[in-house]
């Protein structure tokens, strides 16, 4: 059966994607714990990240990177902190999220509740973001 990751990127479930490859995608964390929290996902279906072929991994953290700096760019923080868990959903996937403290990447607060039209301008910004640093990177 289908991960519900896969199950978004396919488009049976909606998604608040932020960018897309034909490896990868992002998407927003519909109960984030900050403004901001993105997942960041292999097409490929494989529980585990470290699993990944280390070539592909690389390429990975490539595209993790670059949705990082988009998120630094459109929402205030300190640093993009970075967590895999990987127990929650048998599909790779990388959180990063805006933090001030080291108490904003603790996955046991309550996550905030956001209204739709938040969450899809935070999503249009970090998409914007993304898109400008794609084309930097691509000349």
């Amino acid at each position: 059966m289908a991960s519900i990751f896969t199950r978004i990127h396919q488009g049976e479930i909606p998604g608040k994607f932020v960018a897309k490859t034909d490896e990868f995608f992002a998407i927003l964390d519909i109960n984030p714990l900050n403004r901001g929290h993105v997942l960041v996902i292999p097409v490929e279906e494989t529980d585990y990240l470290f699993d990944l072929a280390p070539e592909f991994l690389g390429r990975y953290m490539q595209f993790t990177q670059k949705i990082a700096k988009a998120i630094e760019q459109v929402i205030p923080c300190e640093r993009i902190g970075v967590a895999v868990i990987g127990l929650e959903v048998p599909h790779a996937h990388i959180h990063l999220v805006p933090i001030d403290h080291v108490g904003d990447i603790n996955f046991g607060k309550p996550k905030l509740s956001l209204a739709e039209d938040e969450l899809e301008s935070i999503r249009e910004r970090i998409a914007a973001a993304f898109t400008l640093l794609a084309q930097g990177s691509s000349q």
